[in-house]
């Protein structure tokens, strides 16, 4: 049997609609058996944010803390893309990642993930040097959130798809005190990481060209697509291409088992349900 301390170091949750406030979210996670979870900060496609309620917030943290939740993770909306060919999509992209960050530190200390960007036939050093301006110009040395980079898949002109990409992101910024990366595993897979059948090369490699110290996430998820096919389209655990063999290493990897995983596989309640018991059960003891 798995010990209450196992359970409580095995960090795992999944996406949830942030429609109803934070502490119905966390009260969700723990009724599916999640000790923490992911959210939009917004409307995924548009702009709109629900205003912030601080009650809400005062009954979240409570009840995170009685409950043991954390750290939870935001996720950027898709239509944020900071290195835009057009000015006025990068401003509203500029623009959202900046109130994004300010409303982070109603809950402070916790993780904020954001695609890089796409950068529209205009060139990845291009892209690259966009990217870099926005963060400079929202991430500040007070605030207590980490903004972390999300590793991509490779479709179209996504930049994010190579980890010397985020490298050359991250030696761009100023302050890097809080600034990570969260490793999407459909996503490098289908960029060409072949976690499968060399999983301890890739983080070997991540760590040569990023630093595992810089890894503060991971987006748990089987993909639909055969490696290197740059598709980014998610499966549920154990029935992609990755297989559930490839979940167990990943979980229990000593680099990576201290790590927040977050499900964001194509799943209503039931079944994210379903994948964090079956993770629990795939988690050995250290």
């Amino acid at each position: 049997m798995r010990s209450d301390k196992q359970e409580q170091d095995f960090r795992i949750g999944c996406h949830l609609s942030a429609s109803a406030g934070y502490l119905a979210m966390a009260k969700t996670a723990v009724e599916i058996g999640a000790n923490t979870f992911q959210f939009f900060t917004r409307n995924p496609r548009g702009g709109a944010a629900k205003p912030i309620d601080p009650k809400d917030i005062e009954a979240f943290q409570q009840f995170s803390q009685e409950n043991n939740i954390g750290p939870i993770l935001a996720h950027a909306s898709y239509t944020m893309n900071l290195c835009a060919a057009e000015n006025r999509i990068r401003e509203f992209a500029l623009n959202t990642l900046m109130d994004d960050l300010f409303r982070m530190e109603y809950t402070p200390g916790n993780l904020y993930n954001l695609h890089p960007g796409s950068h529209v036939q205009q060139g990845v050093e291009k892209g690259i040097s966009l990217i870099a301006d926005a963060l400079n110009a929202a991430i500040t040395k007070e605030q207590t959130t980490w903004v972390l980079l999300e590793t991509m898949a490779g479709k179209g002109t996504e930049i994010g798809r190579s980890f010397e990409e985020i490298r050359a992101i991250m030696d761009r910024i100023e302050i890097r005190d809080r600034l990570g990366v969260c490793l999407d595993t459909c996503h490098i897979f289908d960029a060409g990481y072949d976690i499968k059948n060399n999983l301890d090369g890739v983080l070997e490699n991540f760590d040569k060209i990023i630093g595992l110290e810089r890894l503060k996430a991971i987006h748990i998820n089987d993909t639909k697509n055969p490696f290197e096919s740059h598709k980014d389209r998610h499966e549920t655990i154990g029935n992609g291409y990755l297989g559930l063999e490839t979940f167990r290493k990943v979980i229990n990897h000593p680099a990576l088992r201290h790590l927040p995983f977050y499900l964001e596989t194509p799943n209503e309640l039931p079944g994210y349900a379903r994948e964090i018991a079956l993770l629990k059960t795939e988690r050995t003891g250290a």
